[in-house]
């Protein structure tokens, strides 16, 4: 029982929230005395208020996880963990996240309490609209972007805002276009706004995406000049992403970066560039 509500918490997911730390590291405010420990506390609660949301999702899910060829192995999809344990779950984390979110900020409270607002509404409704479920997924990264910088009381730039955002569409038509293209005719029966994206649409979505990225991020980082060095690295990024997708090997972002070596060193390589950029003196 143990493992299967880990499972259910996907703590691989948890990745997503290093966002947070975005503002201070690309700020160069990282290494300040006490700048991780400000850190701590609010990563630990959007973990909680993740997790919170993937157990409400598999629960509302359950039906269209069992017609999945491997969400139908899921803890819930499987009955292997109640669904009142993962519903006492979900409600137990909401209220840690929002009780001890309320310590770090007001600004920052109503920004966990929008991502909880943005998920639910997505599992209710926007997932079965084409362009809504994707502008909700990205909305995620943002809500985590631009509270890593009410937590550390740092102010997110323009262009970083929008490198984040398109990064955030081409990520979420990259997953959309995965799941299409490996469930096929059944695609529908799993996620009713696969069915109606046009032949194509995805794709286009996915390289003007792609392509605005490295452009808002080359702006971005000709403010730092030590920085442009990594814009090749982002480029290839982008382009190893598509070609996992492109050749049907998944489409999850996280799964990509933790079970694709060369993503991994790649995004491992811009963490130290960048880091040697800021930090290097």
């Amino acid at each position: 029982m143990v493992l299967p509500m880990i499972t259910l918490l996907r703590p691989h997911q948890w990745l997503k929230n290093l966002m947070l730390f975005f503002p201070p590291f690309l700020g160069g405010a990282l290494l300040l005395p006490g700048a991780w420990m400000r850190g701590v506390i609010p990563f630990a609660l959007f973990c909680c208020a993740s997790s919170s949301v993937y157990l409400f999702n598999d629960i509302m899910d359950m039906t269209e996880d069992r017609a999945h060829p491997t969400k139908r192995l899921r803890p819930l999809a499987s009955g292997s963990v109640p669904v009142s344990m993962a519903a006492g779950m979900s409600a137990l984390l909401l209220l840690i996240a929002t009780l001890l979110g309320s310590r770090v900020g007001s600004s920052f409270l109503s920004l966990l309490l929008a991502y909880f607002v943005v998920s639910w509404s997505y599992t209710l409704w926007f997932r079965r609209f084409p362009l809504f479920d994707i502008f909700c997924i990205a909305s995620g990264f943002l809500i985590r972007l631009l509270a890593g910088g009410e937590a550390f009381g740092i102010a997110v730039s323009e262009w970083l805002f929008l490198t984040v955002f398109l990064l955030a569409i081409f990520l979420s038509t990259g997953k959309r276009f995965s799941e299409k293209n490996s469930l096929g005719r059944h695609a529908g029966a799993h996620r009713k706004a696969l069915d109606t994206y046009p032949d194509g649409f995805l794709d286009g979505v996915m390289y003007m995406t792609g392509g605005a990225v490295l452009v808002t991020y080359t702006l971005y980082v000709i403010e730092h000049h030590r920085l442009i060095y990594t814009v090749p690295l982002c480029c290839f990024a982008l382009l190893r992403y598509l070609f996992r997708i492109k050749s049907g090997r998944g489409g999850d972002p996280t799964e990509s970066l933790l079970k694709d070596p060369i993503l991994f060193l790649t995004g491992a390589a811009w963490v130290v560039a960048t880091g040697w950029g800021l930090y290097g003196g």
